[in-house]
């Protein structure tokens, strides 16, 4: 093993439940250990609805990509809090549609950054690249994207399932904010959070909380469509993630307590 790999594992704490890892369970992933599916089976006890929210949140990012990259003729994708590998990400979609876009992972847990190098290769076309950064630093996240995407051309800003960890929404706020400020005319923003829509949902979020994870807050739909001020909003809006361009099949017919929303900076 080398160095690096070493200093990666030595980063990762089997001791308690971790989002990353206790998403990939949610969706059928291989990559989590007993405490994060002991915490999702606890979970999962107290809100079913969790594992839907999981799944058609992951849904509605290959309809986001797709739409963006095929309609709106989008090539460049920066991709933040990225969570552990599974099937359709970000680079898989967009490539399928356009062989030569660039996408940049962005994450701060060493199992991801572990999986991300092993996994997320690219089309001899396109370029794929991840970076070990910060949500909290979003100049450095820019500055060091640099390298893979080209920042005169527009870019598809992509947060899903992250804003939640930021406990203050005016903090949230404003990293969005400055993140897309370094991002040129015609850029799009891509959000998607679970939302406080349900007891359910919020009896969730609390047990999450004190299961010794990093805490997660979920928010009022209006707090999601606050993020996309300034910005002109892809139809149909703010909603809930399985309402965004629907693709008709069963699987994305639940009701869910998340909302999403795209939109372009003018």
């Amino acid at each position: 093993m080398s160095d690096a790999a070493a200093e990666i594992r030595a980063r990762i704490d089997t001791s308690r439940p971790h989002s990353a890892r206790f998403w990939n369970y949610f969706v059928g992933g291989k990559d989590n250990y007993e405490v994060d599916r002991q915490t999702g089976d606890h979970i999962k006890q107290i809100f079913p609805g969790l594992v839907d929210v999981a799944r058609t949140s992951r849904h509605f990012l290959g309809r986001a990509v797709t739409h963006l990259a095929g309609e709106q003729g989008i090539r460049q994708f920066l991709d933040i809090g990225t969570g552990l590998p599974t099937a359709d990400n970000t680079h898989e979609v967009a490539q399928r549609v356009a062989p030569d876009s660039r996408i940049v992972y962005v994450d701060n847990d060493p199992m991801v950054l572990a999986h991300a190098r092993a996994l997320l290769t690219s089309t001899p076309e396109g370029r794929t690249a991840y970076l070990d950064a910060n949500l909290y630093a979003p100049d450095d996240i820019l500055k060091a994207a640099e390298s893979t995407l080209d920042f005169s051309e527009p870019v598809a800003l992509m947060i899903l399932n992250t804003l939640g960890h930021v406990a203050d929404y005016a903090e949230a706020r404003d990293l969005v904010a400055r993140l897309m400020a370094g991002l040129p005319s015609g850029s799009y923003l891509v959000i998607s959070d679970s939302t406080s829509t349900s007891d359910g949902m919020i009896a969730a979020s609390n047990a999450y909380n004190q299961s010794g994870a990093i805490p997660y807050y979920v928010r009022g739909v209006e707090e999601i469509a606050g993020f996309f001020d300034g910005l002109e909003l892809t139809s149909p809006g703010v909603v809930q993630v399985t309402q965004w361009r629907p693709s008709g099949t069963e699987d994305d017919a639940p009701t869910v307590d998340a909302y999403c929303g795209v939109g372009r900076k003018p």
